[in-house]
């Protein structure tokens, strides 16, 4: 503002009634706070404003015949503005923008609303045309009054606009391929772990799902100031995934045991009782006059179709016997199935709750952004 007030005597109070149009939301960046939006409005002082004006300048004026003047100018605005992405995708922030004098006092000039906020809203809605993912869905308007260190006063006005953000690209892009790949885990425990090797099918999709948070990690905001209840997701994700792959070692290492305490089974015979066996059943058959017939001539080929027929004796009989699968291995057996169903059950008791309570909070978000 100018320094001499367009008045002839001093002290007149000079009236400026303040409004404006937002036309376009150019960026919001929540690393930096700030908001940049295009806004047309009346010749005032933004205290918001950090940055210069970037937008086209114009030096014309309106005069009415009542003395009326009309200044207006496209103003390229970069807000300082506290962001919130707790709540993020589903977040709405409120931003403001502060106009008064630097300079003039309040009994040298006063600020009034030149419209009325409803009308200034409805407005905007109608012409914004650039918005991103940013919607506006609510704007207020107050007047303060400031005192000064000389205890002289000065008119401020501040009005707050609300913006919400639209989730749809997150929601397809991050939530969704993390409900797919969590669904494809949760099946993985149908996989019979004594028959498939579910622990590498696990490891897989955490791998997989690992690769796909890196590629997706520029879509999710950088701050420092909180964590966003999106991350927690992922990272809820990642635990479950990782207990799952965790379950899966356990039970695969129960199953081991179970394996080694048949390979103990006195039951079967061994290599060397095999062999001592066949030796009985060499020596009570000498008189056979192939044999001695073989044994005096030391012939290798015969003695290689002689191992081959007593090895094919072996296997007969140890396939005759109708069960050698001791006590031992099957209590651990069953004991793995019970554990694998228990922790199986646990995991989707806790995968609602968790899921339920996130969704929960999510939908109340998004119904209080409705309710704007």
């Amino acid at each position: 503002m100018a320094a001499v007030r367009p008045v002839n005597n001093l002290h007149t109070i000079t009236n400026v009634s303040i409004f404006f149009t937002l036309y376009g939301i150019l960026g919001v960046d929540e690393k930096a706070q700030i908001l940049k939006t295009l806004i047309w409005f009346s010749m005032v002082r933004c205290l918001s404003n950090v940055d210069e004006n970037n937008a086209p300048e114009t030096f014309y004026v309106s005069v009415s015949h009542t003395g009326v003047v009309v200044d207006q100018l496209p103003v390229e605005v970069i807000s300082s503005c506290n962001l919130d992405i707790y709540k993020f995708p589903f977040d709405i922030q409120n931003c403001s923008y502060t106009f008064n004098s630097w300079i003039h006092h309040a009994d040298e000039l006063q600020l009034s609303f030149g419209k009325q906020v409803e009308e200034m809203f409805n407005r905007s809605k109608t012409v914004i045309a650039t918005k991103g993912e940013w919607e506006l869905i609510d704007m207020k308007a107050y007047k303060h009054i400031l005192v000064n260190f000389d205890e002289s006063t000065r008119d401020q006005l501040t009005y707050f606009i609300a913006l919400r953000r639209q989730p749809t690209m997150y929601v397809v892009n991050l939530l969704i391929p993390s409900f797919f790949l969590i669904t494809v885990d949760l099946f993985s425990f149908l996989l019979p772990p004594q028959n498939v090797d579910r622990s590498a099918f696990k490891m897989t999709l955490i791998l997989g799902y690992t690769v796909f948070l890196l590629l997706m990690n520029d879509l999710l905001p950088v701050t420092g100031n909180t964590i966003p209840l999106i991350n927690v997701f992922f990272s809820l994700c990642l635990a479950l995934m990782v207990g799952s792959l965790l379950e899966t070692i356990l039970i695969t290492n129960m199953l081991c045991g179970s394996i080694q305490s048949y390979g103990e089974n006195p039951t079967v015979p061994s290599k060397a009782e095999s062999q001592h066996g066949n030796g009985d059943a060499k020596e009570s058959q000498t008189e056979d006059p192939s044999l001695l017939e073989v044994k005096h001539l030391g012939d290798p080929d015969l003695l290689g179709i002689k191992g081959l027929g007593e090895e094919l004796r072996d296997v007969q009989r140890q396939l005759e016997k109708p069960d050698t699968m001791d006590q031992s291995a099957k209590d651990w057996i069953c004991i793995a199935l019970v554990i694998d169903r228990f922790l199986f059950c646990s995991y989707v008791i806790f995968l609602l709750f968790s899921f339920i309570t996130i969704l929960v909070i999510w939908s109340s978000m998004y119904g209080e952004s409705h309710d704007h």
